[in-house]
């Protein structure tokens, strides 16, 4: 008897209203976002490795990409300093994207991945500042160098005195 009264009590319990808020998108309130459907999309892969993809939205979000791979010559150096060139296949990529922001600001982005990297381009990315200055040249003396003066003379030569007795002995 106890342990039905236990599961009447616990099946009371679980069967009441819960006092929790259910969970809801809380982005912005009363915003109903809209649906984003893919209107269009394309893939192309083929045989030697190339292709090419890309997709529209209906929120005019665009992306497209193409790759195709390439032959590259890589020179590598060993722990003792000798090189060694190999050649290596890779891809390169180039593509676009474009879309909108929820402010309404349109934004385009391109970029290039080869050999020379990621080379991103597009107006909202940062650019580095360029510093327009001459670098310092080193200042130009216009002079002389002084020449170690010469002198015209000659050096006194000892007098030399043979103390040989004519025999082939020395005299002491």
């Amino acid at each position: 008897m106890k342990l039905f009264v236990i599961a009447a009590v616990l099946a009371i319990a679980a069967a009441a209203p819960s006092s929790y808020k259910p969970y809801e998108k809380t982005y912005e309130k009363d915003y109903k976002y809209p649906e984003i459907t893919v209107t269009g999309q394309s893939d192309e892969r083929n045989v030697d490795g190339s292709g090419k993809w890309n997709y529209a939205q209906s929120d005019y979000t665009t992306r497209e990409e193409a790759q195709e791979q390439k032959k590259f010559t890589v020179t590598t150096v060993d722990d003792y300093g000798k090189e060694y060139t190999a050649e290596v296949f890779g891809n390169t990529n180039k593509g676009s994207s474009y879309w909108v922001s929820p402010e309404g600001e349109k934004f385009t982005l391109t970029w290039a991945a080869d050999n020379a990297g990621f080379q991103p381009k597009g107006d909202h990315l940062p650019v580095a500042p360029v510093h327009v200055y001459e670098l310092p040249v080193a200042p130009v003396h216009e002079y002389v160098l002084p020449v170690a003066p010469v002198h015209e003379y000659e050096l006194p030569v000892a007098p030399v005195h043979i103390p040989f007795n004519g025999k082939g002995f020395k005299i002491y």
